[in-house]
Order: C-alpha cells, then sequence, then structure tokens
C-alpha cells in the first residue's frame, strides 16, 4: 500500500511551555485538547504539527542547528505581521520577508533554533 503523504510533524523541544507559549503568540497557533502529557498538539489543518519534550538521547544542544536538512514550510494568512512582531521582540530572522511563488514568505529561527518559513500563498 503506498504512502499517500505527511501527515503530522512534530519538533523536540527544550522547554516545552516556552515553545507553547512562542508558537501561541507568535503564529496564533491553538493547542488542541487532544494529546499526550510530553507533547503539544495545535489544531492544524491539513497536518498536524506538535511540539514534545525531548526524546531520550536526543542532544539537541549538541547539534549545529536542529532539524538541520529538513524544510519546515508553514501556511500564514498574515505573513508580514508575523515577521513584524518577531522582529520587534528580538527573535531571529534567518530570511527578511520577499514576495515570490509561494506569496510573502520569510525564515524564523524558533526557541529551539528550528529554522521555519513562513508563506501565505495556499
Amino acid at each position: 500500500m503506498p504512502v499517500t503523504g505527511p501527515d503530522f510533524i512534530s519538533l523536540q523541544a527544550r522547554d516545552l511551555e516556552a515553545s507553547r507559549a512562542f508558537y501561541e503568540r507568535y503564529l496564533g497557533l491553538v493547542r488542541s485538547p487532544a494529546g499526550p502529557p510530553h507533547a503539544v498538539v495545535f489544531t492544524t489543518t491539513p497536518i498536524a504539527f506538535a511540539l514534545r519534550d525531548v526524546v531520550a538521547g536526543t542532544d539537541l544542544d549538541g547539534a549545529a542547528q536542529p532539524g538541520i536538512g529538513a524544510a519546515i514550510w508553514l501556511h500564514a494568512t498574515d505573513v508580514q505581521e508575523i515577521h513584524d512582531a518577531l522582529a520587534a521582540d528580538g527573535h531571529t530572522i534567518v530570511a527578511a520577508p520577499v514576495d515570490g511563488p509561494f506569496g510573502r514568505t520569510f525564515t524564523f529561527a524558533d526557541p529551539d533554533g528550528y529554522l521555519i518559513t513562513l508563506h501565505d500563498r495556499a
């Protein structure tokens, strides 16, 4: 039976509550009532997005950059507003907003250093 596509994305977080607050505050994500105690699952569609405690044996501090080699893109309705809020509060902007084939896009580093790109063209 073939794979039909991505279904779930989860990032390991050093401080689960701080990361949850960051994603809720800046990206407007809403926590789902479902989910295990070691994770925060957000009500995103069509693919579920979550944060979870660091898995035993994973050394995020020893990695030059968590998730290196993976591209994480999230759709947003007001990319520029999110960029401006992150920049105003001193968060790392990796790539400034530009307009391209995926609409307005920019990339930032989340509290654990994962690079997240937001775009506004569905």
